[in-house]
């Protein structure tokens, strides 16, 4: 088994339960750890026996660009993409982090974390 960190992926989106939220829209970074076998791949170094980080991105990129209500549903759905098109991917951990919250007070960021394995 090995790791692989896609880390600090820096977002504009509109995510939020308050109607300025999906409409004004916040910074976010988002973090991903992914793990998987990586034994062939470093035997090979071909690109088609690891996983992609840049389809990693791609994946974070588009469920980011759909608004939801909670971070929650958004983290959920980046899991379950990367389980459906990566089949190499045996682990997944996501981290979504809204900087700067309208919670009224001092606040650098709000964050979620989620953590899945494959379903056998």
């Amino acid at each position: 088994m090995g790791i692989i960190k896609v880390e600090n992926i820096r977002l504009f989106s509109h995510h939020g339960c308050l109607k300025e939220e999906t409409k004004i829209g916040s910074e976010y970074r988002v973090d991903l750890k992914v793990e998987a076998n990586l034994q062939t791949s470093a035997k090979t170094d071909k690109l088609t026996d690891t996983v992609d980080y840049v389809l990693l991105n791609r994946i974070v990129k588009e469920e980011m660009d759909i608004p939801s209500q909670l971070l929650e549903t958004v983290a959920k759905r980046i899991l379950n993409r990367i389980f459906k098109e990566d089949q190499l991917v045996k682990k997944a951990t996501v981290w979504v982090r809204k900087l700067n919250p309208p919670i009224g007070g001092d606040v650098a960021c709000v964050a979620i974390k989620m953590t899945e394995k494959r379903k056998k």
